[in-house]
């Protein structure tokens, strides 16, 4: 039946003229902007629903590279309850941190940026414009005050959302400069990615100078030289907090891109402050004290095959970090520019279950899991399993073995999960509740009986309750 619709749908389709299917697309790209402004608003009525109980519960992005965490809304939105993102976003299907993203946008709107918010339920701007300026006002350094963000409000509502993301820049940079906010400009972090053209550049904005003082760079370089140059600025940035630079991670990173370019010139610092700082720590006159380099490490995956003597490696392959496609000779060209370790591991038998005798779980337990898993098995999360902590699925009741009982959790393959901190600590302090029906397939359960299974091929959502259906299930504690 379905495909008959469908079929008539397209059939009706071919028959309108160069005109109708104009007027069509209009009209669905009407219904599209309604409904995106109507999630917006049900995305802020469900954040009135979940108030945190306390501040330390309320919902926050870690910003990367960074010693703090930010609000996921401006100064002077509402707090939200940390868990309660998670239920909204799989109902969405989209990850917890655009969830986060949905409700902070949506609070800014209504909060923050009124006239916008306005314009986008009158039907005058997309809502996706307004998204775009709310991120803009959201993540502003330094943030903007609830002043300066009705300034930004007024100036964008004058021109009905039409303002792009230069013009965006540039309005946020004067409204710093007309509220008087002291601060630095935010590091902006490049985004990676592998392209079929070759994307590499690197782009210094020196015609568009803040009025701090700083330009912006924008770069894409190889995944390889992207790591290796977050960890020198890691380095560089430890290096100046040893040396006594009391100055902020930001700002350290920014000055360790800068000694890079000049040859290390941070160093001059260790021959001026050794003296000053032998009094207070137990520096040697190597500078035993200064944090050690970091070597970068890749796990790639490629299928192989034994002809002979020979191992042949396919063509493609799957690196770890960032689940990203890699190609073989990408990965040659790596290991050829500079000295460069290579470990082949031997492979795991995963139809082969392991188990541990303690809830202690040793690292080729561990390992099988990473490899199984993947990727956290949250409903559409798509964090790294080799970052993520290893849960036992069925609780480890640890007074088992003294009191001869019958472990309910053992530390075994089949009972153990890749969760990343936040699934893994929503799942110990909410009704979230999850089984592995079969090895590397787990099917979860929301505090409103929503049913999502997942497995290596992603999430599929399993029979949603009716309007009105499921109320949320009594809190009970889990490890």
């Amino acid at each position: 039946m379905i495909e008959e619709l469908e079929a008539g749908a397209e059939a009706g389709a071919d028959a309108l003229g160069p005109a109708a299917l104009l007027a069509s697309i209009k009209a669905s790209r009407s219904i599209e902007n309604t409904e995106a402004a109507r999630q917006l608003d049900l995305a802020a009525r469900w954040a009135d629903l979940h108030p945190p109980e306390s501040i330390h519960a309320a919902a926050s992005f870690t910003v990367p590279g960074c010693e703090h965490e930010e609000p996921i809304a401006g100064p002077g939105t509402p707090l939200v309850a940390e868990f309660c993102v998670a239920e909204l976003g799989t109902v969405l299907g989209i990850t917890s941190v655009s969830a986060k993203k949905l409700i902070g946008h949506a609070l800014e709107l209504r909060h923050r940026l009124p006239r916008l918010w306005a314009q986008v339920h009158a039907g005058r701007v997309p809502a996706w414009r307004a998204r775009a300026v709310a991120e803009a006002t959201i993540h502003s350094t330094p943030a903007l005050t609830v002043e300066a963000a009705r300034f930004v409000d007024t100036q964008v509502a004058a021109v009905a959302g039409k303002i792009g993301p230069a013009q965006l820049d540039r309005l946020v940079a004067e409204t710093i400069k007309r509220f008087d906010l002291a601060g630095q400009d935010p590091a902006a972090d490049p985004e990676d990615g592998y392209l079929h053209v070759d994307p590499r550049h690197v782009t210094i904005h020196d015609q568009d100078v803040h009025f701090a003082g700083t330009v912006r760079l924008e770069a894409e370089v190889d995944l390889a030289d992207g790591l290796d140059l977050q960890r020198a600025l890691a380095h560089g940035a430890a290096t100046q907090k040893a040396l006594g630079s009391h100055e902020s991670l930001d700002a350290r990173r920014a000055k360790a891109l800068g000694d890079l370019a000049r040859t290390q010139t941070a160093l001059d610092l260790h021959g001026s402050g050794l003296e000053a700082r032998s009094a207070r720590t137990s520096t040697t006159e190597d500078g035993s004290d200064l944090p050690t380099a970091r070597e970068v490490v890749l796990h790639a995956h490629f299928d192989a095959t034994l002809s002979g003597d020979t191992t042949i490696f396919g063509p493609t392959g799957r690196l770890e970090e960032g689940q990203r496609l890699l190609l073989l000779d990408q990965l040659r060209s790596w290991c050829g520019d500079s000295r460069t370790k290579i470990t082949v591991k031997p492979v795991i038998d995963l139809n082969q279950p392991k188990a541990g005798p303690s809830y202690a779980i040793p690292d080729r337990i561990r390992e099988h899991v990473v490899l199984r898993d993947r990727v956290c098995v949250f409903p559409w999360c798509g964090r790294p399993a080799r970052g993520c902590d290893v849960d036992h699925v069925t609780e480890h009741d640890h007074h088992a073995d003294a009191e001869a009982r019958p472990q309910p959790g053992p530390t075994h393959t089949d009972n153990l999960a890749a969760l990343c901190r936040f699934h893994h600590r929503l799942k110990t302090h909410t009704t979230w509740h999850y089984d592995m029906v079969a090895p590397g397939v787990f099917e979860w359960t929301s505090p409103h009986d929503h049913r999502y299974r997942h497995d290596r091929t992603g999430t599929t959502a399993l029979d949603p309750p009716g309007p009105g259906q499921g109320p949320p299930r009594i809190p009970s504690p889990r490890r």
